[in-house]
């Protein structure tokens, strides 16, 4: 008797754990990010927190948030960009400065991500929003939002990246 229990508890356990691990959702994704623009509602350039959980985007800023379903979503792709780092008005007054030390200035630039989705509302009407990110952000997003349903006519980054035993077998 002893013997049939000590057999049937790990195998029960190991069943528990694989039941247990089928069940659970995947893990809410989030980052600081700034809409850009066209999300209904949102001021251009409003700073907020982006974030996928439970089949849905939600963008959450100071005083509300905008909820799009990931089903909604056409098309997500992702980008690297580049910002001035010197910003409003001190970076335009840096253009002023002698000796041409303006423009040397607003070269300094700080790297970014950007997402920019195309989504459709619940009249049917097609809508499109960007957000920047920042660096390495935004592909965890988008990975999030096409595992709950959104689509992207651009495969992941993952996707683009050869396996190191494919890359050998293609070299001639």
């Amino acid at each position: 008797m002893k013997l049939e229990q000590a057999t049937l508890l790990p195998l029960f356990l190991l069943l528990g754990t694989m039941v247990s691990l089928g069940q659970t959702q995947p893990a809410p994704v989030s980052a600081e990010a700034v809409q850009v623009t066209g999300l209904t509602g949102v001021k251009n350039n409003t700073k907020g927190s982006l974030k996928v959980e439970n089949g849905s985007l939600t963008f959450a800023f100071s005083k509300s948030s905008c909820d799009l379903s990931a089903a909604s979503i056409r098309d997500v792709v992702t980008g690297k960009d580049s910002q001035r780092a010197i910003r409003g008005t001190v970076g335009t007054l840096t253009m002023l400065a002698p000796y041409g030390a303006g423009r040397a200035i607003s070269l300094l630039r700080i790297k970014i991500d950007t997402i920019t989705i195309q989504y459709r509302d619940s009249n049917g009407g097609l809508h499109g929003a960007i957000f920047t990110l920042p660096v390495g952000h935004a592909e965890p997003i988008k990975e999030a939002l096409l595992s709950q349903g959104a689509r992207t006519s651009l495969p992941s980054q993952q996707a683009l990246t050869p396996e190191p035993d494919q890359a050998k077998e293609q070299l001639p």
